[in-house]
């Protein structure tokens, strides 16, 4: 049964909203407005951070988690709401330096926490993002 424009999305494990599979910014802020309580302002937070760090960067919400990359690189990170935190999976962050404290079960992904009250260092993360942008990424879709 399709949504209706004025239902909220339906919350999934751990709060993680319910998106269609969308390519552009429109599916990715309507994740970021569905995300519950003190995760809205941290992908915000996030979402303006990479929009300034990589100008032209290509969006989509795929897997119920928006994904961020470029033009012929490929997708370079995406998030995702978990219950206590919110999840940033760096797909090329085996390749960062310095090396995203998560480690992964796939060779090349690296993943960053991100909790309530915790301050982000807006110049490490856009650091990460602009090395990410330059490498090449994962072509998922």
């Amino acid at each position: 049964m399709a949504r209706r424009p004025s239902e909220k999305p339906r919350l999934l494990s751990g709060g993680n909203p319910q998106i269609p599979k969308g390519d552009g910014d429109a599916p990715v802020q309507a994740y970021i407005d569905a995300m519950p309580g003190w995760k809205q302002d941290v992908g915000r937070h996030l979402d303006d951070l990479i929009v300034r760090t990589v100008p032209g960067v290509r969006k989509a919400v795929r897997w119920n988690s928006p994904f961020y990359g470029t033009e012929g690189n490929g997708w370079f990170v995406s998030f995702h709401c978990f219950t206590k935190y919110v999840k940033l999976t760096w797909l090329n962050g085996s390749s960062l330096e310095p090396l995203p404290p998560g480690d992964s079960k796939h060779e090349h992904v690296r993943y960053l926490d991100l909790h309530e009250d915790e301050d982000l260092d807006e110049e490490l993360l856009a650091g990460w993002i602009r090395q990410a942008a330059d490498l090449p990424g994962e072509d998922l879709f």
